[in-house]
């Protein structure tokens, strides 16, 4: 049976969870992720999970962060003048928001402290610096 390959085209079926067993994501009710093994279209642990599946194999992986969406970086913590947000807006840790950089790339951010003069927002990806499970199952191997 043909094994998956670096450059196959392959549709997966996946749950994703955090260490505490909480789901993240899951294609469960929607088509199998369509990708190309290799390509950079998913996380660098989920592309190697895949390599050597056969159609209809099933395995679940642990992926560390640094194969995942990375470690958190403290860099990524922005300290933002209040003054700077919209005179109607208020901030509220938990809110999301999205901001962009000199190049005018958009990126989301969430507040994490609000003060007086300041508002601390985590522009790290949500799942920076966590470990992932992940129960695949591959369709196929097209």
């Amino acid at each position: 049976m043909r094994q998956v390959q670096n450059g196959d085209q392959v549709s997966v079926h996946y749950h994703g969870r955090l260490n505490d067993g909480t789901t993240f994501d899951s294609s469960e009710g929607r088509e199998p992720l369509k990708f190309t093994v290799g390509s950079g279209q998913v996380i660098k642990g989920f592309d190697d999970a895949v390599m050597l599946m056969a159609e209809g194999d099933k395995k679940t992986v642990v992926i560390a962060c640094e194969n995942a969406y990375g470690t958190r970086n403290e860099d990524m913590m922005i300290e933002f003048p209040r003054t700077e947000f919209p005179a109607e807006m208020k901030p509220e840790v938990g809110l999301e928001l999205q901001m962009s950089d000199d190049q005018g790339n958009i990126f989301p951010v969430v507040i994490t402290e609000v003060h007086e003069g300041h508002v601390v927002m985590d522009a790290n990806h949500p799942l920076a610096g966590k470990d992932l499970t992940f129960e695949l199952q591959l369709v196929s191997i097209h």
